[in-house]
């Protein structure tokens, strides 16, 4: 077999099948002819002339993503750092401006965003940047879109993903946030605080109303309940002084019977020798007696007063009998 022959097939053969190249979906290819724009061709199978045309290069249509790192300052001197998201493509109809005017696209975004951020953060103080991002972003839109559309590209959309400040400012927000928490804590504390002593004040008042109004019951029991007792010792012959001395020793001794049946107490009821009660009931029925004494006396006391009272009110009223009796006196 002529081997120069085969190498002469194995050339046509190449050069055959590079007549033909694919061109993928969202992709558009640039064809030149001797160094000059030929035409452009979009996905499919494609052909061109051996050795005469050659492709340029591949234009993506897909939506691309440029994330620009921006450090610059705000209004209050502070260092922030943007992460500016550009969501861009190239316009399908403009592929040639594309390929032809621009030959580092994101270089040219990158710097377009450069100078709208660094235009527009210094205006703003470090909190209205993160409340007034989208207003950022915005203006980076519409300024990449005048200068981008001349190139063949549209500007889908941009986004101010991320805003870092300085570690110490960062550190600051966050104490003065803590600290801002930390006082609300404070406060829901105190005011629960309060609401628990006012609740305690309240039931200590209500049981110490309770407990009082108790007592108050108990002696008014016991009361009618002494006064029953000294009308059933009246009926047997017994008067009301000797009934209350007799009752007051019962209550001593069942006072003395209440100590003696706690084991544990530590009271001490003086005086305590055996002739207490009898003293005790000696004593009550003479001052018994010497109430009552008192008491006749205050009577017959009132009783004299008032006749005193209308002698002499009598005698300032008939001043004039006593001046003619002295007259007649003299005569």
């Amino acid at each position: 077999m002529n081997i120069p022959l085969i190498f002469l097939l194995f050339i046509a053969l190449f050069i055959f099948l590079s007549s033909f190249f694919t061109v993928k979906q969202q992709t558009a290819v640039i064809v030149e002819r001797f160094g000059r724009f030929l035409s452009i061709r979009q996905s499919g199978l494609q052909l061109k002339i051996p050795l005469i045309d050659r492709i340029a290069g591949r234009v993506n249509l897909k939506i691309q993503q440029l994330d620009v790192i921006i450090e610059t300052k705000t209004k209050d001197n502070v260092f922030v750092k943007l992460k500016v998201s550009v969501q861009f493509m190239v316009v399908k109809e403009t592929v040639y401006d594309a390929f032809y005017k621009l030959e580092y696209p994101h270089d040219q975004i990158t710097s377009y965003v450069f100078d709208v951020v660094r235009a527009e953060v210094p205006k703003l103080k470090l909190d209205d940047v993160f409340e007034r991002k989208d207003d950022i972003a915005v203006a980076v839109k519409r300024e990449l879109n005048e200068a981008m559309t001349t190139y063949g590209y549209t500007i889908i959309n941009t986004l101010v993903t991320d805003i870092d400040p300085d570690i110490q400012v960062k550190n600051a927000m966050n104490r003065i946030n803590a600290a801002d928490r930390e006082k609300t804590v404070a406060e829901f504390e105190a005011e629960a605080s309060r609401i628990r002593i006012v609740a305690k004040a309240k039931a200590e008042a209500e049981s110490k109303r309770l407990q009082g109004q108790g007592i108050a019951d108990q002696r008014r029991e016991i009361a009618r309940g002494l006064v029953e007792s000294v009308d059933v010792l009246n009926r047997v012959g017994i008067n009301s002084q000797e009934a209350s001395a007799l009752i007051v020793v019962t209550q001593h001794y069942d006072t003395l019977q209440a100590i003696g049946a706690d084991t544990n107490s530590n009271l001490i009821l003086l005086p305590n020798s055996p002739q207490a009660g009898s003293e005790m009931l000696n004593n009550m029925v003479a001052s018994f007696s010497a109430s009552n004494q008192v008491g006749e006396m205050m009577k017959k006391k009132n009783k004299i007063s008032p006749k005193k009272e209308k002698s002499k009110y009598e005698e300032l009223e008939n001043p004039s009998d006593e001046s003619n009796e002295t007259d007649e006196d003299e005569v």
